[in-house]
């Protein structure tokens, strides 16, 4: 009723007012010089529109981000994307034509930016979890506008294979990894091999059944180029291997490649260009099948045995 009830008090109003007019008829009224505009306000100079930080998001993630498609939802609604942070591009970046291009300093300061901002954000460490993160910025109407700012963006990805996959979830992501258990956190995987012994998928499983892979760590790739070939594929995996020992405690030595398998997860090659450098590592062992975390377990728990 209350939306109703206003708008039959605005149209009394607006009908009041036309009468008044009529009755006046055309001539010059009392008090009135014949200026309509000499008592108005100036009009203020117009603002651009800034993104929200602590918002949740309907779309799916991308880099450009239009006023027209911005909609904020309650995070306890299934939602893709949640903003955690919004920042102003500084100078030099600030000062250019358009937006920061993915190779540029500025979209590397940005990227920077939102890996711990997310990480203060979700309360531990993203790349521990299922979690991916994205950079948005102005579109380039907005940009010539004046508009500076970036979001920094989070998403729950499906599993580990699906970086960046799409999930409505439903809730923030708000101090998500300081829960006890979090079912975010990456822990332990049954891989799963295709027909020429690739690996095919790597369901996550829980470390206390069945399953012959376990996650091991983020090794920092440092200034490495996204790998390609074999030879680059191999340092990572050796980078991989040196964070193993340590988390099972068993010696980074020759033998260490007849312990167990590795597989190495980089970021995809769009967020290297921004910087990111993180390496998702994985154990795996292909000749028995574990039911128990192996960290810190030491030599007994993780022989030598592909000799």
């Amino acid at each position: 009723m209350g939306e109703f009830a206003v708008r039959r008090r605005r149209w009394g109003l607006a009908a009041a007012l036309s009468l008044v007019l009529l009755a006046a008829g055309c001539g010059n009224p009392g008090g009135v010089d014949g200026n309509l505009t000499n008592g108005w306000a100036a009009i203020g100079v117009p603002t651009g529109f800034t993104p929200a930080a602590g918002t949740c998001h309907l779309a799916n993630f991308s880099t450009f981000g239009p006023r027209a498609s911005y909609e904020e939802v309650d995070c306890d609604v299934k939602h893709r994307t949640e903003t955690v942070f919004v920042g102003t591009y500084p100078s030099p970046a600030s000062a250019a034509p358009t937006p920061p291009a993915d190779d540029s300093a500025g979209a590397r300061a940005a990227y920077a930016v939102c890996d711990q901002k997310t990480s203060a954000y979700v309360g531990g460490p993203w790349r521990v979890a299922r979690l991916w993160i994205g950079v948005t910025q102005p579109t380039r109407a907005a940009w010539a506008g004046g508009a500076r700012w970036f979001r920094c963006e989070v998403v729950e990805s499906s599993s580990v294979e699906d970086d960046g996959g799409l999930v409505q979830r439903l809730g923030s992501l708000r101090n998500a990894l300081k829960e006890r258990g979090s079912s975010l956190l990456l822990t332990c995987y049954a891989v799963q091999l295709d027909a020429q012994g690739k690996i095919d998928t790597m369901p996550a499983a829980p470390c206390a059944s069945r399953h012959n892979a376990e996650f091991a760590g983020v090794w920092n790739a440092g200034k490495r180029a996204y790998p390609k070939t074999d030879e680059q594929w191999n340092d990572f995996h050796d980078g991989c291997r040196r964070l193993i020992a340590a988390y099972v405690g068993v010696p980074d030595d020759a033998d260490l490649q007849y312990r167990a398998g590795v597989i190495s997860l980089p970021a995809g090659d769009d967020v290297w260009a921004l910087g990111e450098r993180g390496v998702r590592c994985y154990l795996w062992v292909d000749t028995t099948t574990l039911t128990s975390s192996l960290r810190g377990k030491g030599k007994k728990a993780l022989p030598v045995q592909y000799q």
